[in-house]
């Protein structure tokens, strides 16, 4: 920047001056010269003009000098006499003396005179020069100066009055100027970390140049840099050059909180810079006045810069129309709720890190962090910072030109004692609380932070009122935060200035807050509890606890223990628990120590309670009176046997009693506590009654799983219609009728895991809005009531797993969109269906009893999209009506063991693309199948063993969308397949396996779209049919393997991937002496596993593949390995032209592709040769363990362009690196015309990602016929 370059060095001046101002005082003093300097002035463009200027003598003062070196800018103004004045001359020498030292701005204005009279010195100017040369004939080195000067100046762009108006001339000068400050005095935004981001988005809301008055608030915590993003936006819009831009007036009014009680201090200061005129008003309301009546016409830019209160706003911005259109007013101010709703408001937020360690290197080193010591500590000072930058600009000139040891020293004392600067600011914001607000924020820094916003609602409202507008008033303040996952959130440091309030205190027992489980150990041991202490937080599992400290806590308000032991042991106490004060709210103790409370406790204000644990047997023997206890969670206590006398509790809201597995009876006075909304039973395995309940208020009751519960309990009351109640997995054998009675709003009922329960009421009529029945898993149930009917708004209805279910009523389905009857085994008829089926309505059958559907289950069903019938084992037929289902897409009759045909209708199924009729008895589907022209995915396998043979029929150009057909073991057989299937052109995907036919039908080489074929357990195949041309993906078995892997090597068109499976039934004897067959098999053929590509093919070409289930990696794959890379040095002359061919790999495992690369001899590091080849796409049922077979030919990693003049010979290494899980590998050279190997020895290296030893081995060279 420019002012710290002049403060740092003599060489330049401090700028005292936007403006030196030239001029010959006789000609321009009281025209042009007074203009000009009135609009500089009015535009706060400060101005040097000597007024008491006489122009006599030879020399300027020394004074004049100095302001013309402090002055950015000079404006000479040439005027007819102007050359006459040796003051004028001596003037201009000095600032062109000063444009060539210090880089000064020149701006000529030629009054009244020609421009190249002052550069060529005619006319005026030579009639001055000829008498300065007779007056001063013995300094002719002085005038060579002056008109050095002249000719300089002249030739300087300016402003010739002759051509322009005079205020057109003075608008040119202006707007030159105001360009040449915008660049110095904006230049200090360079150093101004993330300035670039606020000042776009902050100029975007203000919408200059939309003709409207606009305030906007920029808000955020204390030190996050308001003021100066505030400066630096009023900077920017003050020097904008765009008519837009232009102001009548600004002003900037810093720290607007310091003037309480001075207000019209500020509003004179406002005025007399808006109007540039004095303003010396006595009182506000002169002032309020004023700004009214004479700023109506002016458009301003205004900044009040940290407003706290709502009074000064007002006093300022009471009424838009005080201002004139385009005006703008920015406001900073750390209370959101002094910005008024309608106007815009701009959060500044932390510095993210890549910021934060930007602003905190310029404070602490002024340029790049010395060396990685620094830079480690630096992150963590950074990091303690949590991108605010007042932490940053302090903490960092704390540590500037400070050694390693004393950087250490003082980030240790960082965190344990925050910074006296950084806390000041931030407490400023804590000051402006009221004292109860003060309390809330001293709650949250010290325990509650980072919980949900519910959660510690409970606590605040526990103990306080008014927590919701409290909270409210913190976050408007910034000092707390809610995030998007509704946790209480706050900067770091703002929790650190709120536990350093609470530390104040020396002594731990006059701290009001404690939470730390080392300090309330020491209090304890100590006994110096005290009146002070109003809050204890804790989480700890080894507490000491001492009655007589805890005498002494008479205010304490909370007490929160929480702790992780299965019981109660690690809690040391003197004796028992004798004393809890009377003052507690909120009273919260995970694994409670003792068997009761203290018989002393009177806890009358005690709104919150909850205790847990093994110890726990019971609360008091006697009645207790606690009018303000809204919740109490006994929840866990395992060893609870009974619960109190509710009788004092008249305002109990919520009771939880959940898992108090020894709990056999609650309290019959429950019934007192009318207000009751929550009560939860659930896992109390023993209890088996409870008392009446008063249920007006009841919103929730849950007896799930309380298996011992045989009898509900009367109810008392008329229930809320949103009332629910859980009984899922009770022991209820069943409901009363009364029941039902009050619950004719319920709409949900959960009865499911009920096994004791045999029916249900008639009553069940009573509930006209139920919607959702779960009964699923009432294993005993046999029967559902025909009442059930009058349910007409029913949507749900589960009976899953009811596996006595016998019948059920006929069923209103107007409105029901679900029905669950999977594994009803003993439901053998479909129920009656009354009224119209919703056309998305899902029936699910799967393992029900049914032997047959009605047609009228379709009637309504035209719109269903998919039908799954799947596992019905006593389904005998589908009825015909099932072909109206024209929106069909997906049918599944799937495992129906006794189906035994398709309706003949079945190809009116338009829509059909997918049908699983797979482990049925069908032999012989309907011709009209083959009409079914969307169908993609048809499937009959069924593993048959009743000697019944499949027959599938002609296909007669059609099915012409079918893309997989299975017919897994249907006991096909020569014919049973048409001849015309090869006119399926869409089909992908073919799986004939574990059939009987010895041949298959020609046409198969027509199917031009088939990628994938299985012919495994094909035990009758004699010979291979010829292969479709698109072929990807053979599967067979290692006997056809034998008989035709020459064929399948050699005459495989695109056939990518052949998979072999072993035989059987077959011992592993014989199947390793078919394996061994095979690979000898392989090995005479291997080289022909090349694929016709070559290294500029595309990298994505896949690799023809071998796929064996088998675990051994053969003998003649010499170089074996484990780890996912290999890398072998080549013997010299390694390669042969004509006769080398190259590189067979076998692996374990899966992987996704392999990279090939040659590396020279002498590696210039520009000659490899690298190939990366794509291995066949593994199938879903491929293992980990099989063993893949490929070959590399030579082709496809050399590539003569990439050789830079070297041969093959000269490449001495090759690696392969391979992508995916490897289990193991083998590798080895090949050659052609040599009938026997040779061994050579070869060192080899293996690289898994990390550095390994080199170890020799040898690998082998393979000749092949």
């Amino acid at each position: 920047m420019a002012s710290s370059s002049a403060s740092g060095t003599s060489q330049f001046p401090r700028w005292n001056y936007d403006v030196f101002l030239s001029f010959r005082g006789e000609d321009t003093r009281k025209t042009f010269t007074s203009h000009l300097y009135e609009i500089l002035d009015i535009r706060g463009i400060k101005t040097f003009q000597d007024d008491k200027r006489l122009e006599h003598g030879a020399s300027i003062s020394d004074e004049l000098c100095k302001a013309i070196e402090e002055s950015q800018c000079a404006v000479i103004i040439f005027s007819k006499n102007y050359a006459t004045s040796r003051w004028c001359l001596n003037e201009l020498v000095k600032i062109m003396d000063c444009k060539t030292q210090f880089g000064q701005t020149v701006i000529p204005v030629f009054y009244d005179v020609d421009p190249s009279h002052v550069r060529n010195q005619r006319e005026s100017f030579a009639e001055a020069f000829s008498k300065h040369e007779t007056k001063y004939k013995d300094d002719i080195e002085g005038m060579q100066r002056w008109r050095i000067a002249l000719t300089a100046a002249a030739n300087l762009k300016g402003c010739d009055i002759r051509d322009k108006t005079e205020s057109d001339c003075i608008r040119q000068i202006i707007d030159q100027i105001s360009s040449k400050l915008c660049k110095i005095s904006l230049s200090y935004l360079q150093n101004l970390v993330g300035i670039d981001t606020y000042l776009k988005e902050i100029e975007s809301l203000l919408g200059i140049g939309i003709n409207d008055v606009r305030i906007m608030g920029i808000w955020g915590m204390g030190g996050v840099g308001k003021t100066t993003i505030a400066r630096a936006m009023f900077d920017t819009l003050l020097v904008r050059r765009d008519s837009s831009y232009q102001f009548d007036g600004a002003c900037f009014l810093e720290n607007i909180k310091e003037y309480k009680g001075r207000i019209h201090s500020l509003q004179n200061t406002l005025l007399a810079k808006l109007l540039r005129e004095k303003a010396e008003y006595n009182n506000k309301e002169d002032g309020k006045h004023q700004m009214a009546s004479r700023l109506r016409s002016k458009k301003v830019l205004i900044v009040l810069d940290d407003i706290d209160d709502k009074d000064h706003y007002l006093e300022y911005l009471a009424d838009l129309d005080w201002f004139d259109n385009g005006s703008r007013i920015i406001v900073t101010t750390r209370d959101k709720h002094l910005i008024e709703k309608n106007n815009v408001i701009y959060e500044v937020n932390a510095l993210p890190d890549h910021e934060s360690i930007q602003l905190f290197n310029q404070y602490a080193f002024n340029k790049e962090v010395p060396n990685e010591y620094f830079k480690k500590l630096s992150l963590e000072v950074v990091n303690h910072a949590k991108g605010l930058p007042l932490a940053l600009r302090v903490l960092g000139s704390s540590l500037r030109n400070r050694g390693i040891t004393v950087w250490r020293s003082a980030i240790e004392q960082m965190k344990n004692n925050p910074n006296s600067k950084i806390v000041a600011n931030l407490k400023i914001s804590y000051d402006g609380l009221e004292p109860i607000q003060q309390k809330m924020f001293l709650d949250i820094s010290c325990f509650f932070r980072g919980y949900g916003k519910g959660a510690i609602m409970q606590v605040l409202k526990s103990c306080d009122c008014g927590a919701e507008y409290g909270l409210d008033v913190l976050i408007e303040r910034s000092l707390v935060f809610i995030t998007e996952y509704g946790k209480i959130q706050m900067h770091d440091l703002i929790q650190e200035m709120g536990r350093y309030i609470v530390n104040l205190q020396k002594d731990l027992g006059e701290c009001s807050r404690l939470w730390l489980a080392k300090d309330f150990e020491e209090v304890m041991i100590n006994n110096t509890g005290t009146m002070a202490v109003e809050a204890i937080w804790l989480h700890s599992n080894a507490l000491r606890f001492n009655n007589e400290a805890m005498k002494n806590m008479k205010r304490l308000r909370i007490l929160h223990i929480e702790s992780w032991p299965y019981d109660g042991s690690n809690i040391s106490h003197d004796g028992s628990i004798e004393y809890l004060p009377n003052n507690l709210r909120w009273f919260f103790w995970d694994y409670y120590p003792c068997e009761s409370l203290p018989s002393t406790f009177e806890p009358k204000m005690l709104v919150h309670l909850k205790l847990s644990g093994n110890s726990l047997r019971y609360f008091w023997m006697e009645t207790k009176h606690l009018p303000s206890l809204r919740r109490i969670d006994l929840s866990g206590s395992e060893s609870l046997m009974r619960t109190p006398d509710f009788t004092g509790m008249s305002n109990l809201e919520y009771l939880s009693l959940a898992c108090c597995s020894n709990l056999e009876e609650v309290h019959h006075s429950l019934r007192c506590c009318s207000k009751l909304i929550r009560l939860d039973l659930s896992r109390c395995g023993r209890l088996k009654m409870f008392p009446c309940v008063n249920v007006e208020s009841l919103e929730y009751l849950s007896l799930e799983k309380c298996s011992r519960l045989e009898k509900f309990s009367e109810i008392q009351g008329r229930m809320k219609p949103e009332a629910q109640i859980h009984m899922q997995g009770s022991g209820l054998r069943e409901l009363p009728s009364s029941y039902f009675q009050y619950q004719t709003h319920i709409t949900e009922l959960d009865l499911s895991y009920m096994k004791n329960l045999v029916a249900l009421p008639s009553s069940i009529c009573n509930l006209p809005n139920l919607e959702y029945l779960h009964l699923n898993n009432c294993s005993n149930l046999e029967e559902v009531h025909h009442s059930l009917r009058c349910c007409s708004k029913l949507i749900q209805l589960n009976l899953y797993y009811c596996k006595s279910l016998k019948r059920f009523p006929c069923v209103n389905v107007e409105s029901l969109e679900y029905l669950e009857l999977e594994h009803c085994s003993s439901l053998e008829k479909f129920p009656e269906i009354h009224g119209r089926m919703k056309p998305e309505i899902q029936i699910h059958m799967k393992y029900s009893g049914l032997r047959e559907l009605p047609s009228s289950y379709f009637q309504y069903k035209t719109h269903i999209t998919k039908l799954d019938l799947s596992d019905m084992e006593n389904l005998v037929a589908l009825p015909s009506s099932i072909c109206r289902l024209k929106s069909l897409v997906s049918l599944s009759v799937s495992c129906c063991l006794k189906l035994e045909s398709l309706p003949e209708e079945i190809g009116d199924l338009d829509n059909l693309e997918e049908l699983d009729a797979s482990y049925t008895l069908i032999s012989r589907p309907p011709s009209s199948i083959v009409r079914l022209n969307k169908l993609k995915i048809l499937s009959f396998s069924c593993f048959r063993d009743d000697g019944v043979h499949f027959e599938f029929p002609p296909v007669a150009e059609g099915l012409r969308s079918l893309e997989t057909l299975s017919l897994i073991y249907c006991n096909l057989i020569d014919g049973g397949l048409p001849e015309d299937i090869g006119s399926l052109s869409s089909l992908k995907e073919l799986d004939l396996s574990g059939n009987n036919f010895e041949h298959l039908p020609r046409s198969i080489a027509q199917l031009g779209a088939l990628r994938i074929l299985d012919l495994r357990n094909g035990k009758r195949l004699t010979q291979l049919p010829e292969l479709p041309p698109e072929l990807n993906e053979l599967r067979v078995d290692c006997h056809m393997a034998l008989k035709f892997i020459h064929d399948l090597v050699t005459k495989r068109k695109k056939l990518q991937r052949v998979i072999f499976t072993p035989l059987y039934g077959k011992d592993d004897a014989h199947n390793d002496s078919i394996y061994n067959l095979f690979t000898h098999a392989l090995f005479q053929n291997i080289s022909s596993l090349r694929h016709d590509i070559s290294a500029s093919d595309s990298l994505s070409e896949n690799v023809f593949t071998i796929v064996h289930p088998w675990k051994k990696i053969p003998s003649w794959f010499h170089h074996k390995g484990r780890d996912r890379s290999v890398s072998v040095n080549l013997p010299g002359n390694w390669y042969i032209p004509d006769k080398f061919l190259g590189f067979a790999v076998c692996y374990k495992g899966i992987l996704t592709d392999t990279t090939a690369q040659l590396i020279p001899v002498c590696d210039d590091g520009m000659s490899w040769m690298t190939q990366k080849l794509a291995l066949s796409n593994h199938s879903e049922s491929d293992s980990v363990y099989y063993i893949h077979f490929f070959f590399v030919p030579f082709a496809v990693l050399w590539d003569t362009s990439k050789a830079n003049g070297k041969t093959p010979n000269d490449y001495g290494h090759v690696r392969l690196s391979f992508s995916g899980e490897m289990k193991k590998f083998g590798f080895r050279l090949l050659y052609k015309d040599e009938p026997t190997e040779h061994r050579v020895g070869i060192r080899s290296r293996y690289d898994n990602g990390e550095q390994h030893d080199t170890v020799t081995d040898e690998a082998s060279c393979c000749r092949i016929l």
